[in-house]
């Protein structure tokens, strides 16, 4: 590979006319290394040829960069193919696709891993990137880089949504904790930090003296926050704890910032509860979601299918738990025996919402909490082994239950090897 087909020409000096008499109506495919602002494209044909490696700012410059290719170029020959990174090309895509240009969409971890085979150099840059994708299509890499429906759009909004809720309502309760831990210690060994009365008294009060100092109206409060749920025994210990705390007392500022994190907190807690209506309505209402939400839940179920998509688009189960990031891999040689371990390919947030079903499973199906009792004790105590294993089978039990596949947990487990009692 020559040095000069690295060799990059800012956009407003390509002389398209040459390009266009080079391509002479061809095929000709346009490998884009996407960035935040400096993007790189390589102009190749099918004969892995370099015709042009392409240099532009973005947003500035992409609309006159498409218009000139679509320009130059005949209907149908230009193919482009680029990175999924992040969201940064999104709105790239979204020019050539609305152009009628068909978009594809190569992995960067292949990008990545190729950087030394084609030329023998182990250095990647962006004009190198923008060649191996080029190359990666010709060589039938890439696939179609489809437009998601209406539907799944507005379903990973809602996910979305419901997972900022909920990193700002966990990040709340962990300061929350550690003032407390200063400020009032008895607090959070007599009422969960996570009550909605200890933070309703917290965003009123303030500190342990304050609850102290407005006994009748604190203890009003508990009793409106927590009606019936809240006995009247701990409400008494708790208001004894504020008068007797060896907790530090708040300063002015201290009450206020304290009274602020614990309404913010508050806040959080309740629009992640409404968020979480809103996904599990959508995953009643959804035909695709409705019988993954009797095996995983209707939250777990909505969020694979708003990162993965129905498993019907899949053409067998291994396919669904790779895209899930659940397939194995092995690093063995010679003599040396690697250990197997999942890819981990994907959003991590479908594997965070399926290992907490797998361990909802485990608690409440004796099958399955027989297995990974006996699997767990088989490898010597590792439980998290024998967690991603139940995973594994909940993951392609699903390809089946969307299937029409009624679940059945006896079908995953061979229950001949476990004591599971009469």
């Amino acid at each position: 590979m020559s040095k000069r087909r690295y060799r990059t020409t800012e956009v407003n000096e390509v002389n398209w006319h040459r390009i266009a008499e080079c391509v002479d109506g061809r095929r000709v495919v346009f490998g884009v290394d996407v960035a935040k602002e400096k993007f790189v494209g390589a102009l190749m044909t099918p004969d892995r040829r370099v015709i042009e490696t392409l240099r532009w700012r973005h947003p500035e410059q992409t609309r006159a960069l498409v218009e000139a290719l679509l320009k130059h170029l005949e209907p149908g020959s230009l193919e482009v193919v680029m990175e999924p990174s992040g969201t940064y090309g999104d709105s790239v895509w979204g020019l050539f696709v609305s152009a009628g240009v068909a978009v594809f969409r190569v992995s960067p971890k292949r990008v990545h891993d190729a950087a030394e085979v084609y030329d023998g150099v182990p250095s990647l840059h962006d004009a190198k990137a923008a060649y191996l994708i080029g190359r990666f299509h010709l060589d039938g890499g890439s696939r179609r880089w489809e437009a998601l429906p209406v539907s799944r759009r507005e379903l990973k909004a809602v996910v979305n949504l419901m997972d900022l809720y909920r990193e700002r309502y966990q990040s709340g309760i962990n300061r929350l904790e550690g003032l407390l831990a200063r400020h009032w210690p008895e607090a959070d060994k007599i009422m969960e930090i996570d009550s909605v009365s200890l933070m309703s008294l917290l965003a009123h009060y303030g500190g342990a003296a304050e609850v102290a100092a407005h006994g009748d109206q604190a203890e009003q409060l508990l009793r409106r926050t927590g009606r019936s749920l809240l006995r009247a025994e701990k409400i008494r210990q708790l208001l004894d704890s504020a008068r007797s705390s060896v907790g530090l007392t708040c300063s002015d500022c201290e009450r206020i910032y304290l009274q602020t994190l614990a309404r913010e907190t508050l806040d959080s807690y309740r629009s992640l509860s409404e968020a979480k209506k809103q996904v599990e309505q959508r995953a009643v209402d959804d035909p695709t979601i409705a019988p993954l939400a009797a095996v995983v839940g209707k939250i777990t179920s909505a969020v694979l299918v708003a990162t993965q998509g129905t498993p019907l688009s899949y053409a067998d189960a291994g396919s669904y738990l790779k895209s899930l990031g659940l397939n194995l891999k092995e690093k063995s040689s010679g003599k040396h025996q690697g250990q197997l371990k999942i890819t981990k390919r994907g959003p991590g947030v479908a594997r965070k919402y399926l290992y907490l079903a797998a361990l909802r499973f485990i608690r409440n199906d004796p099958i399955a909490r027989a297995w990974y009792q006996r699997k767990a004790q088989r490898d010597g105590g590792q439980k998290g082994k024998a967690i991603v294993a139940i995973m594994r089978k909940l993951a392609k039990s699903l390809w089946h239950v969307a299937r029409g596949r009624a679940f059945d947990s006896e079908a995953l487990f061979n229950i001949r090897n476990l004591s599971l009692g009469c």
